[in-house]
């Protein structure tokens, strides 16, 4: 793996407004709004589910897309599903061989959030007080949550949930140390003016896709590297 370093303080900043002006970070750029309401929220946690499984994360786009278009866009409508519907689509979508286990756990998901959080993420954050430790905790206890979906969901969630920020996922610091961006979720907060904005939330989600991508070689240009 070659780095391709970018030192020059200027260059980076210049790198850093490319990412960000023609980005607005990952889930967005596939489809997935960002804002802070019930459903967008269970799109953005079950998109991150499906993220963490090896193989190509454009399946695991394609799998959630199927599912929000299936109408399962709320923890509602998802727990009121069927576990052999949602396998059938998730199969149809690409996942065959981790089809059915998927389906069983996106159904503990939503029917979880819906027994705890009557459906809305939002009370999550109510009740860990807005204190980032106490969200992360309490992600954590959900079905098919783990420390890494708790990244790429909050990698996200940071635009609306200032509180979390500042939040990098590993392909997102991946990029950053291969760019000379920085090593850490301060360093692309410094970088992007504040660690409570969207601007972080973007730059921190391009930097997912450059790596996701292997879209090195065009920032370098972009940098004039």
């Amino acid at each position: 793996m070659t780095t391709m370093t970018i030192a020059d303080t200027e260059q980076r900043k210049r790198v850093v407004r490319r990412l960000v002006g023609g980005s607005r970070g990952f889930a967005e750029e596939y489809g997935f709004r960002v804002t802070n309401n019930p459903a967008s929220l269970f799109q953005l946690l079950y998109l991150s589910i499906l993220l963490r499984q090896r193989g190509d994360f454009r399946r695991a786009v394609a799998a959630a897309t199927a599912l929000r278009d299936q109408g399962w866009d709320s923890a509602a409508r998802m727990a009121r599903s069927l576990a052999e519907t949602r396998t059938a689509v998730l199969r149809d979508a690409g996942r065959r061989s981790d089809a059915a286990e998927l389906s069983v756990t996106l159904g503990d998901l939503a029917r979880t959030v819906v027994d705890r959080y009557r459906g809305d993420l939002r009370r999550l954050r109510v009740e860990a007080r807005y204190q980032p430790g106490r969200e992360r905790a309490l992600l954590n206890r959900l079905p098919g949550v783990d420390d890494e979906v708790v990244d790429l969901f909050l990698r996200e969630a940071q635009a609306v949930w200032r509180e979390a920020a500042p939040v990098a996922d590993r392909r997102a610091l991946v990029a950053a140390r291969r760019l000379g961006l920085g090593r850490s979720a301060d360093d692309l907060a410094d970088l992007a003016g504040s660690p409570r904005s969207e601007r972080l939330a973007w730059l921190v989600g391009a930097l997912a896709r450059t790596d996701l991508e292997n879209r090195y070689a065009e920032v370098r240009r972009l940098a004039g590297a």
